[in-house]
């Protein structure tokens, strides 16, 4: 069994010298170019060689996952598969990987077996993320400037935000920048002065491929809201209303007559005062009494002065006087 596992292994050496020796004459014209796949994605390197080989190898990031020969490919694993070509008398091998995966990014190279020269390329890889504008549709102001932000969240590289403006306005800017603490995302705010209903679009794009992604939200547009002018006409009414209640009390305390001066000659004897009484709970009254007339010869006395009550039965004192 030893012999017989020797012996296979001899036989393959020997054809693998006998390819080298037959294809001596072949060498690698244009090598692969650099590549920017989305994951999940298919990326696609070429490798153009002249008559005469008799294997091709590709490798990934320094391991052969493809091999061709004249007759057949030679696949390891099914995520790498191959197709070629004729063009103008050489020929073109193509190597594909399916369902790229961020550990596939790194060195492709294309390689003939005997060989000194290889064509090498860099496979990038690149995740979309999710694309959101907070809140969803939104319900503004008429000509008041509001701010719309839309997120890219856990992208990797980081794309392109752009808006797409489908309201009329009478301004609009915005500006994207990363997110500080999540290199993988990244946020746009877009300004505007909205003066209608419709649609704002946020746009992501992949720098190096052509991959799209798009969030759309409705934009409603409301006249400015009543409530203040309304409320500053209640302030309105309310100063207008205290402006008079102050007018009338003081035309009140106008005509109130807190002493009576009386025209005639007084004797220098005081006019008395009363105080008088009333029970608790009671109204407080108001009176008050002429001054009794007398002849020409008239005695002043007290009795000819005006009588002025106090009540004070109540902690609250009104002043009762006589009226001219």
């Amino acid at each position: 069994m030893e012999g017989a596992a020797e012996r296979g292994v001899l036989a393959v050496l020997v054809v693998l010298a006998g390819l080298a020796a037959c294809g001596s004459g072949s060498e690698i014209i244009e090598g692969p170019k650099n590549v920017t796949a989305l994951k999940g994605s298919e990326a696609r390197f070429n490798c153009t060689i002249s008559q005469g080989w008799k294997l091709i190898m590709w490798a990934l990031r320094g391991t052969v996952v493809l091999s061709m020969t004249p007759s057949e490919p030679i696949i390891t694993n099914d995520r790498f598969t191959s197709a070629s070509y004729q063009e103008g008398g050489n020929f073109i091998s193509e190597m594909i990987i399916h369902d790229v995966q961020l550990s596939d990014a790194g060195q492709v190279k294309c390689s003939l077996q005997n060989s000194n020269r290889d064509g090498s390329a860099f496979l990038s890889v690149q995740v979309m993320g999710q694309l959101l504008i907070p809140g969803g549709s939104l319900v503004v102001i008429e000509d008041k400037p509001c701010n719309v932000t839309c997120r890219a969240l856990n992208w990797t590289t980081l794309p392109d935000l752009s808006w797409e403006i489908g309201v009329p306005v009478s301004h609009s800017s915005y500006y994207s920048v990363p997110e500080p603490e999540d290199l993988q995302s990244a946020v746009s705010i877009l300004a505007l002065t909205p003066q209608g209903n419709g649609t704002v679009t946020c746009v992501a794009e992949m720098k190096g491929l052509d991959v799209r992604e798009s969030v759309t939200i409705n934009l409603t547009v409301v006249p400015p809201p009543l409530e203040s002018s309304y409320q500053s006409e209640i302030r309105k009414s309310a100063t207008v209303k205290t402006s008079k209640d102050t007018v009338g009390t003081k035309l009140k305390s106008a005509n109130e007559n807190y002493g009576y001066r009386s025209d005639e000659p007084r004797t220098t004897q005081p006019a008395s005062l009363h105080a008088k009484s009333s029970e608790a709970g009671v109204p407080e009254q108001c009176s008050s009494r002429q001054p009794h007339q007398e002849s020409d010869h008239r005695q002043l006395g007290p009795a000819n002065h005006p009588q002025v009550s106090f009540n004070v039965a109540s902690p609250k004192k009104v002043r009762n006087v006589t009226l001219v």
